[in-house]
């Protein structure tokens, strides 16, 4: 089956979709015409189940198509803005032939992207748009990235993107329409078939164009900097969901952002573990579907080869150079990723600070206020003194506190107590500016003491949750370390923060 047909086919799909619709529209109304004509009760149920229906077809509908495409993504950058990238992309789209991106847009992803706004169903294009990801940026020399850029100018080329808002929107359709059916299983099961049919032919038309747009990046940039390029956006990818994860899933917790989003990422990347680890993730075999939008990478390797080898002069500068000032690109891309609410009211922080502060905020912060409060409550203690739990321990109360701890929201598990204990232990460690939490571009967090050496109190929670003889020992450790038998949790990050401000 050619990629016209599959084209053609999917989108008579689309307009045999609103048809679809529109014949349940009309039988509903001729069945509740039909009831007032000539009622008769067999008709009924008839009529209910097919009004029902339609007015979900018709919500689902509505709310597709007074859906706007909002604020594009990204941070906008003009001809005077970056001319050497400008030129870049009208050198590529005259070799091309196709005309070039009215709008080029900086974004936060590990992808470069071409996008058309068309009127009369893909007939007349009316704005061009280009997405490149920062990330690329830093990773992609520039024969690498001028082969993507080819790639995606290709689209334009091979007017691949002419029909892309029809099909778009049209998949958003089927997927409302689906989601809005869930009360009607009979027509939701329909259009579900319907939509699987259409996403297989017309995500087939899209593996094939990519095909297509690839060709046109080996004659741009030669078959060995379109495969490089390749590999090294697959295992960008991969850094970047381990960034996004590990690393920046902390914005937020304990009321701060990373200062630098791209610096992180660069350090992570250039972490020789991180390395290895993203290097054995990229080995394992690709899960496929006829769902995908892209062929394999294997298989546009396989492609790329067979492809004729064109004359060029290598370049193997970062493409960061294509850029006028890399830095001032690098602050407004990440400017871009956040709210406004985001912006005002995160504190923008080193990312050592901020890894300290959301890993105590995210696994010491409950840990020691509800048992310090558990303890109040089991004992009568006038204020939540941490060591009201220590002597609920010491008397064998355990098992009320953890009826106290389950009280405050903690899952039961059979090491509960010791589990609250350890944890706790650890916020007093950071709060005393015993320990504090150190960032790890190879892997986790890690807690460790003054002298280097890693915190580690589960087993020793667990022994003092067992044994209310031991929580003498405990008391005499902490003690030790600078606590007061009448310390008081309180709701503060001074102890987070002296002990990032102190020398590693």
């Amino acid at each position: 089956m050619t990629t016209a047909f599959r084209a053609v086919l999917a989108f008579g799909l689309l307009a045999g979709f609103y048809v679809l619709v529109a014949l349940i529209l009309a039988a509903a109304i001729f069945f509740d015409v039909l009831l007032i004509v000539d009622f008769h009760p067999n008709t009924v149920k008839f009529a209910i189940v097919l009004t029902l229906a339609a007015g979900a077809l018709v919500r689902a509908l509505l709310m597709v198509t007074r859906r706007r495409g909002g604020e594009q993504p990204g941070v906008p950058v003009g001809r005077e803005h970056e001319p050497v990238l400008w030129q870049t992309v009208e050198d590529l789209a005259r070799r091309v032939r196709t005309a070039p991106p009215d709008e080029i847009r900086l974004v936060a992803e590990v992808n470069a992207a071409v996008s058309e706004e068309t009127r009369w169903l893909g007939m007349k294009a009316t704005r061009r748009r280009m997405f490149i990801g920062l990330p690329l940026l830093q990773t992609l020399t520039v024969d690498e990235l001028r082969a993507v850029l080819g790639h995606e100018l290709g689209h334009y080329s091979g007017a691949h993107t002419r029909l892309g808002a029809p099909v778009y929107r049209g998949r958003m359709s089927l997927i409302a329409t689906v989601q809005g059916l869930g009360n009607h299983p009979f027509f939701q099961r329909v259009f579900t078939w319907y939509l699987k049919l259409y996403l297989r032919i017309s995500q087939a038309v899209s593996r094939r164009q990519e095909l297509e747009a690839d060709v046109f990046a080996v004659s741009i940039g030669g078959r060995q900097a379109m495969a490089g390029a390749l590999r090294k956006i697959h295992s960008t990818v991969l850094g970047w969901e381990l960034y996004v994860n590990g690393y920046l899933s902390l914005t937020g917790k304990g009321g701060a952002r990373p200062a630098s989003v791209f610096g992180g990422f660069h350090a992570l990347m250039s972490d020789p573990e991180r390395q290895a680890e993203i290097a054995r993730l990229s080995e394992q075999p690709e899960e496929r579907s006829p769902y995908d939008s892209h062929p394999s990478l294997a298989e546009r390797l396989a492609a790329i080869e067979h492809l004729q080898e064109p004359q060029q002069v290598p370049d193997p500068r970062s493409a960061l150079t294509l850029l006028r000032d890399a830095n001032v690109a690098v602050q407004a891309v990440e400017q871009s990723m956040w709210t406004p609410e985001a912006l005002a009211g995160l504190r923008p922080v080193p990312w050592e600070e901020l890894v300290a502060g959301a890993m105590y905020e995210g696994r010491n912060a409950d840990a020691l206020r509800d048992l310090a409060m558990a303890g109040q409550e089991t004992m009568g203690a006038a204020q939540p003194y941490l060591d009201a739990a220590f002597e609920a321990i010491a008397r064998g109360r355990q098992a009320e506190l953890e009826g106290r701890l389950l009280e405050h929201g903690w899952k039961p598990s059979e090491t509960l107590l010791s589990g609250v204990l350890g944890q706790a232990l650890e916020a007093v460690l950071i709060e005393l500016g015993q320990a504090r939490w150190t960032l790890s571009w190879s892997g986790p967090a890690r807690l460790l003491y003054d002298d280097g050496e890693e915190v580690s109190l589960s087993e020793y929670a667990a022994q003092v949750a067992a044994n209310p003889a031991a929580v003498a020992g405990l008391r005499q450790w902490l003690g030790d370390h600078g606590m007061r038998h009448d310390y008081v949790p309180v709701p503060s990050f001074s102890g987070v923060i002296a002990a990032v401000q102190a020398p590693i």
